[in-house]
């Protein structure tokens, strides 16, 4: 499938949705590419998963802010490829650093940089512990096996949409609970 007819796809996936994130936040290795950074050398030329372009395009085109959460201890290899495959400059935040804490660093950091609450960000990583961690602050996060594709935005913007209609009812339940008395 081309890059215009992913994007075409995700954008019609988008519109489903009534609530959307106001953040999107990629790991890099093995969910936007396929590959470790720190295996590769900065003169390759990298590639993405095959629906990832036209993914990262369509939420541009909606207006969703997008970051990277990344622990690759080759920041600079990522940094780099980011640049070569030109998408960079959609990302409002890249946080790429070596962490033993399972991107909870980056997310406190992305937090911190761009003022988006944690309910209100969706994840995509290949690795579980990192999907538990982040999970735990309140992101709704998903795990990705074979890289972020159309099937992985779906179930991300399900999932955000049954979060976001979760705290929003027991809001309500806890206002009313309150104002009586």
């Amino acid at each position: 499938m081309g890059e215009e007819k992913v994007k075409e796809e995700a954008l019609q996936i988008i519109g489903m949705f009534q609530v959307l994130p106001r953040l999107v936040v990629f790991d890099l290795d093995y969910t936007l590419w396929p590959f470790y950074c720190e295996c590769r050398s900065k003169r390759e030329m990298p590639s993405l998963y095959p629906h990832a372009r036209g993914i990262l395009h369509a939420l541009k085109d909606k207006g969703i802010d997008m970051a990277v959460a990344s622990r690759s201890p080759t920041s600079d290899i990522a940094s780099t490829f980011l640049d070569k495959l030109s998408i960079k400059s959609m990302f409002v935040t890249k946080e790429i650093f070596s962490s033993w804490t399972h991107k909870t660093d980056h997310f406190r950091r992305i937090h911190s940089r761009t003022g988006v609450p944690f309910n209100s960000m969706l994840f995509f990583d290949d690795e579980d512990r990192n999907i538990q961690g982040v999970s735990k602050m309140g992101v709704t996060s998903i795990l990705v096996n074979n890289g972020v594709n159309l099937g992985a935005l779906r179930q991300g913007l399900t999932k955000f949409s049954q979060n976001w209609n979760t705290s929003e009812k027991n809001k309500q339940r806890w206002q009313t609970k309150f104002s009586k008395k």
